[in-house]
């Protein structure tokens, strides 16, 4: 586990939990509102399975606060990369909940995905976000660096 202090409380990074599934749905539904996007039922049913099925290879982390609330998520998994000899670690899904950013969740929680990718030798970890999510990258920026790469979808 990791724990970050901060001045309003402590928070504490842990894998996810069965137990933790109605306050993950509200974190989730919080990300997915904030890209402004709509799953059906079935697909968020089916990540939050595979999140705590240990067989699967989507894996997820809590950010919990002193009475174990849940307070910020992050989902991650690994891919083989033409360009390395090893797995590259992709961080699909960061999400704090409002009244909880700047207690340092997300950033235990990014701490928490690259102590996971070096455990599995994972020599790269990466992450997209919305070019004008200006408060998560002022984090991110601390963390990581930006590439110059542009993203494109079918």
């Amino acid at each position: 586990m990791i724990t970050a202090a901060s001045a309003l409380s402590s928070v504490t990074v842990r894998e996810l939990r069965s137990a933790d599934q109605p306050q993950w749905r509200q974190l989730w539904d919080g990300y997915l509102h904030f890209y402004h996007c709509d799953l059906p039922e079935a697909v968020t049913a089916f990540t939050w399975q595979r999140l705590i099925d240990p067989s699967e290879p989507l894996f997820g982390f809590a950010a919990v606060n002193n009475a174990d609330d849940v307070i910020g998520i992050v989902h991650y998994h690994f891919h083989l990369s033409t360009w390395a000899l090893t797995s590259y670690c992709y961080l699909e899904d960061l999400f704090v909940a409002t009244e909880s950013r700047g207690t340092g969740a997300g950033r235990a929680l990014i701490r928490a995905v690259y102590r996971a990718a070096d455990e599995r030798g994972a020599t790269r970890v990466y992450w997209n976000t919305e070019n004008d999510n200006e408060r998560a990258q002022a984090l991110y920026g601390k963390l990581a660096t930006l590439t110059p790469f542009v993203q494109y979808r079918r």
